[in-house]
C-alpha cells in the first residue's frame, strides 16, 4: 500500500524568503505513450524550480522528425496534464528549443535527460540552449523507453516478464528491434526495471486521508497506463469534494489470468509508478486482490453498510488492447522509425567525435 499526492502536493511552492522570484522550468517533448520514465523526468524538473511548464509536440512535428506518434496530440496533451508534477501544459511546442521560446514562457532554463533529441537534419534540438547556459539534465530512466514498450507489443509474447522464457525468434527479432547506437540492447524484449524502496519514495506522498475526505477505491490492471484511465480517474476523483483516491493493483499473474495472450505489457513495478505518477490518485494497492471484500473495504475504515458500489462512464474506449492494436497496425511504420533514430544518431556522435579531434588536428600543424 502506497500512498500519493492528490495532485497539489506535488507542485506544492518550496518554503524561502518572502521576496524570492519563483523559478520557472520548461520541459518538452513528444511524450508519446507517457510511462514512468517520462514522469521521472518530469519529476526531477519540477525539484529544479518552483513551477513546471511543460510544450508538447504536434502529430506533424512528431511525424516530421521522428515517423508517426502513437497518441494524438491531443491525446499526449491530456497525459501530460494529468501528472502530478506538471503545473502548465503548451500545445504545439516547438520541437527545436529556443531562447525565444524559454523568455515567452519567462523560464529559466529548460532541462531534459540525458540523452540524443535530433531534428530531422541530425541537428541537436537544444543546441543553442545549451550555449547560452540555460539547459540541465537529468537521469534517464532505465528500464523502460516508448520503442521497448513498442517492442514489448508487437513481440506478443510472454517473455517480456522472464528471460527465461524467450525463444530464439523472439530474442532474434529483440536484438533487431531496440538495439541502440553502437549495438547496444539493454532494454528491449525483458522489462529490466528493478524497483527501489527510494524510488516509491520519490512518487508517492505518503499522505493519509483526512478527516472529511471521501475515501473511493478503485481496483484494475492499469497496464501501459493511457489516457482512457486518466479519464476514467479523473472522472472518479469528480465523484466527491475532497476524494482520496486508492487504486488497486492486480498481481502480473492475476491480469494474464483474466486478459490472457501477452499481458500484461508492463510489470506490476512498472505499473504501480504510472498511477503513482497521476494527480488523481491518493494511494496504491500493490497486488491488490481482484475480488472487493469486506476485509478490504474494512482496512481502509470504509463505512461497513453496503450497496456502496458505484459505476462510473470514463467517456473513453480506449484500451490495452487498442493500443496494441494501433502498435500492430503501423508495425512497419514504427520499425522504420526507429532505424532512422539510430542513424540520425550515429551520425551525431560521429559529428561529435570529429568535433572534438578537431583541435587536436590543428595543433599537430603548428609543429
Amino acid at each position: 500500500m502506497i500512498r500519493n499526492g492528490h495532485g497539489e502536493a506535488g507542485n506544492a511552492k518550496r518554503p524561502g524568503p518572502r521576496a524570492r522570484r519563483a523559478v520557472r522550468v520548461w520541459c518538452d517533448g513528444c511524450y508519446d505513450m507517457v510511462h514512468y520514465g517520462h514522469s521521472n523526468q518530469l519529476r526531477q524538473a519540477r525539484a529544479m524550480g518552483d513551477h513546471l511548464i511543460v510544450g508538447v509536440h504536434t502529430d506533424e512535428e512528431i511525424a516530421k522528425h521522428k515517423g508517426p506518434p502513437v497518441f494524438t496530440q491531443e491525446e499526449r496533451y491530456k497525459m501530460v496534464q494529468a501528472i502530478k508534477w506538471v503545473d502548465e501544459v503548451v500545445p504545439a511546442a516547438p520541437y527545436v528549443t529556443t531562447l525565444e521560446t524559454l523568455d515567452k514562457y519567462n523560464c529559466d532554463f529548460c532541462v531534459h535527460g540525458n540523452d540524443i533529441t535530433l531534428t530531422v537534419d541530425g541537428r541537436d534540438t537544444y543546441e543553442e540552449v545549451k550555449q547560452a547556459g540555460r539547459y540541465r539534465e537529468c537521469k534517464r530512466t532505465q528500464g523502460v523507453s516508448t520503442t521497448d514498450l513498442v517492442g514489448r507489443m508487437l513481440l506478443v509474447t510472454k517473455a517480456h516478464h522472464s528471460s527465461q522464457e524467450m525463444s530464439s525468434e523472439y530474442r532474434e527479432y529483440a536484438d533487431s528491434f531496440g538495439k541502440c547506437p553502437g549495438g547496444r540492447n539493454p532494454w528491449t524484449g525483458v522489462s529490466q526495471f528493478l524497483q527501489t524502496s527510494q524510488k516509491i519514495i520519490q512518487f508517492a506522498s505518503g499522505k493519509e486521508p483526512q478527516p472529511g475526505e471521501t475515501v473511493i477505491y478503485v481496483a484494475g490492471a492499469f497496464d501501459l497506463f493511457h489516457i482512457g484511465h486518466v479519464d476514467f480517474l479523473e472522472k472518479v476523483y469528480g465523484l466527491a469534494e475532497r476524494p482520496y483516491v486508492i487504486a488497486g493493483l492486480h498481481f502480473d499473474q492475476e491480469v494474464n489470468h483474466y486478459k490472457g495472450k501477452n499481458y500484461p505489457i508492463m510489470n506490476l513495478h512498472e505499473r504501480t509508478l504510472s498511477v503513482l505518477a497521476c494527480r488523481y490518485v491518493s494511494e496504491v494497492v500493490i497486488g491488490a486482490p481482484y475480488s472487493v471484500t469486506a476485509e478490504l473495504l474494512d482496512h481502509f475504515k470504509e463505512p461497513k453498510r453496503r450497496g456502496i458500489f458505484c459505476q462510473v462512464d470514463s467517456g473513453n474506449d480506449l484500451t490495452t488492447d487498442l493500443i496494441v492494436q494501433r502498435i500492430i497496425k503501423n508495425r512497419l511504420e514504427y520499425e522504420a522509425r526507429n532505424q532512422k533514430k539510430e542513424a540520425k544518431e550515429l551520425a551525431f556522435q560521429e559529428a561529435m567525435r570529429r568535433q572534438e579531434a578537431q583541435p587536436e588536428r590543428e595543433s599537430d600543424c603548428d609543429f
